[in-house]
């Protein structure tokens, strides 16, 4: 009975392994980080908003231990951590969000509309809410199928 359990188990995980990326978000920042600096092709909603979470997870920690090892910026709540943390983490964000863009059917440049306003920032979340286009795109095949 035990055996028969864990043979449904272990062929129930490698049927979910065989169909994409599984588990938990932290597998889709990773994702993001080990794509460094791609900005060509696609990423759908969820490998972006994983990257979005925890990357404000770590933000925040960064920040706190700045201030809890005492080298935050007077006034300014964080420091060389922090800093260091949101170097590192520019080319990745960006290559993302390209990436995103792509998937919905958009340029890498359609990031640009942000410096319009209020409605800009607006039309960009929205963009990066919608669902992925269906099928392959200009920008190669849904990162879905």
């Amino acid at each position: 009975m035990i055996l028969n359990c864990w043979a449904i188990k272990a062929s129930t995980s490698s049927d979910t392994t065989r169909r994409g990326m599984k588990g938990n978000g932290m597998n889709w920042y990773l994702e993001v980080l080990k794509k460094y600096a791609v900005f060509s092709g696609r990423a759908r909603r969820k490998e972006y908003w994983f990257f979005i979470l925890f990357n404000i997870i770590f933000t925040i920690v960064a920040m706190i231990v700045d201030n809890v090892f005492g080298m935050a910026i007077e006034g300014l709540g964080y420091g060389p951590i922090y800093i260091l943390y949101g170097l590192a983490i520019i080319l990745p964000s960006l290559g993302v969000l390209v990436r995103r863009l792509h998937d919905t059917g958009k340029s890498g440049w359609f990031f640009f509309i942000t410096f319009i306003p209020i409605a800009g920032a607006i039309w960009l979340l929205v963009l990066l809410c919608r669902d992925s286009m269906p099928g392959e795109n200009q920008y190669g095949l849904n990162p879905k199928a």
